[in-house]
């Protein structure tokens, strides 16, 4: 009779040891000299050459995961190497302390000098260790993904990881059979969203195309019964009826045509109309739909009700202190838990987009976190275009600007309205504390200080030379 292994001890995967890490960097260089004209591999030709998906390199080069010693094996004999058992660990708790090590310690073998990270400008690539899981948000996303009919509604500021995560939906989607649609409206043209008729059309054609399939959108087109009953007539009887696995539609960027509210309205009453279908009509339980948008350009519209607050909402929030120090250690910053990871979430909370590029300039080495911090306050260092681009936002909405100014002012969290509240807390510019607000973090308090007096004061200039000039 077998024995159950302990949960405890039980082994799942494996990483590598420091010294296997090191072993196996060797032997890459060296490969990379001789045979690649020292050229450094990418990810994606390290994968061709070992025969190893890109997905679990990454996982390899993390170290945030485990893979299989078959796996590990085979990497190691494409460069002329044998699997010793010290250059691997189990992944179980007896060896966590060890395994923190590692991840410290961990060194890409696409660059020995760190400059394989991309500048932070966009979404972390599916295949980058350096995307950071915010549990229980991907679990919850993909099991609602499974769910026949089912809408997901992702907000947050910008930069803060949605299009990062619906790249890790879309894989999951692809993973599981169904087929993937990824429609950014910031790719539709803006004389399509003047003209609902016209809007729809393209949205139907964009579908059918990123499908594989020939629109044939005049063949089912009748607007005679009304443009919405004709678009879900469309994706019922042409669409629907061709695909044998359910379609995952993700709805990116949807917040560029807000400026166009009545549409807007329309539209999401038309999602919100695909969802009732499902328990009517069985061809729409194939659906699955995806919509994500940006924060900022939701205030001052009318969106606080059905049929815009559809499906489930996913707000994504910022990296906690633990998931901060993760990501530094797989940007291979030797930092000491608790420290200088206290010092950088001080400065800049854990908002992910800033947190990614104090990263990078840190892991090049041309700045240190006490130079970084010190930038950052006097004149907003390598923050400045983020904090400049926050400031021009604020100034649209000029009703805000007297109310920020004293959350900024106060030093204690302050009690705000709740509807002015969530203008602010849309636009990425404060945190709550129970019903009260403070600034999302020290620099945006700094910064916007510094800008609202500078702009009372001017505009005290500008009174008193009208009122002069008027005497």
């Amino acid at each position: 009779m077998a024995v159950k292994q302990d949960k405890k001890t039980r082994k799942r995967g494996v990483i590598l040891s420091p010294k296997g890490l090191q072993r196996l960097q060797k032997a890459i260089v060296w490969w990379e000299k001789q045979e690649n004209q020292g050229h450094h591999l990418t990810l994606e030709e390290l994968s061709e050459h070992t025969n190893i998906s890109t997905k679990t390199l990454s996982r390899l080069w993390s170290a945030n995961k485990g893979v299989d010693q078959k796996t590990l094996k085979l990497c190691f004999n494409t460069f002329n190497l044998e699997l010793n058992n010290d250059d691997y660990i189990f992944l179980n708790e007896e060896n966590k302390q060890q395994r923190l090590k590692v991840l410290s310690n961990n060194l890409c073998t696409q660059n020995q000098n760190n400059s394989m990270w991309l500048y932070p400008d966009g979404p972390v690539p599916l295949n980058s260790p350096l995307y950071i899981e915010r549990s229980p948000i991907e679990k919850l996303i993909y099991q609602e993904l499974m769910q026949p009919g089912c809408i997901i509604r992702i907000q947050s500021p910008t930069k803060m990881g949605k299009t990062s995560l619906i790249i890790r939906l879309l894989a999951f989607a692809d993973q599981q059979g169904y087929h993937t649609v990824n429609l950014s409206f910031t790719q539709i043209d803006n004389k399509y969203l003047t003209d609902f008729s016209n809007f729809l059309r393209c949205f139907c054609c964009q579908i059918a195309t990123k499908l594989g399939l020939d629109p044939k959108i005049d063949n089912y087109w009748h607007e005679e019964i009304g443009y919405k009953l004709t678009c879900s007539f469309y994706l019922q009887e042409y669409i629907l009826k061709q695909v044998n696995q359910p379609i995952v539609i993700v709805l990116s960027e949807v917040d560029h045509f807000f400026n166009y509210p009545d549409i807007t309205h329309e539209f999401f009453a038309l999602l919100y109309s695909w969802c009732e279908e499902v328990r009517k009509n069985p061809l729409w339980s194939k659906l699955r739909l995806v919509v994500a948008y940006a924060t900022e350009q939701v205030v001052g519209l009318n969106i606080n009700h059905s049929p815009f607050n559809i499906g489930l909402p996913i707000q994504l929030n910022e990296f906690t202190q633990e998931q901060v120090e993760e990501l530094a250690r797989r940007y291979q910053l030797n930092w000491t838990t608790g420290k200088e990871s206290a010092l950088l979430i001080s400065l800049i909370g854990g908002h992910p987009g800033m947190v990614q590029l104090g990263f990078y300039h840190l892991s090049l080495g041309h700045i240190t976190l006490p130079k970084l911090i010190e930038d950052a306050i006097s004149n907003g260092g390598i923050y400045r275009q983020h904090l400049s681009q926050l400031w021009s936002k604020l100034q649209l909405y000029s009703h805000l600007m007297p109310l920020f100014t004293q959350v900024v002012a106060t030093k204690e969290s302050m009690f705000v309205n709740p509807s002015d509240a969530d203008q602010l807390d849309n636009l990425g510019l404060i945190t709550f504390v129970g019903d009260r607000v403070l600034p999302r973090c020290q620099l945006y308090r700094v910064y916007f200080h510094k800008q609202l007096d500078n702009l009372s004061k001017l505009e005290h200039k500008l009174e008193n030379r009208i009122v002069k000039e008027e005497e």
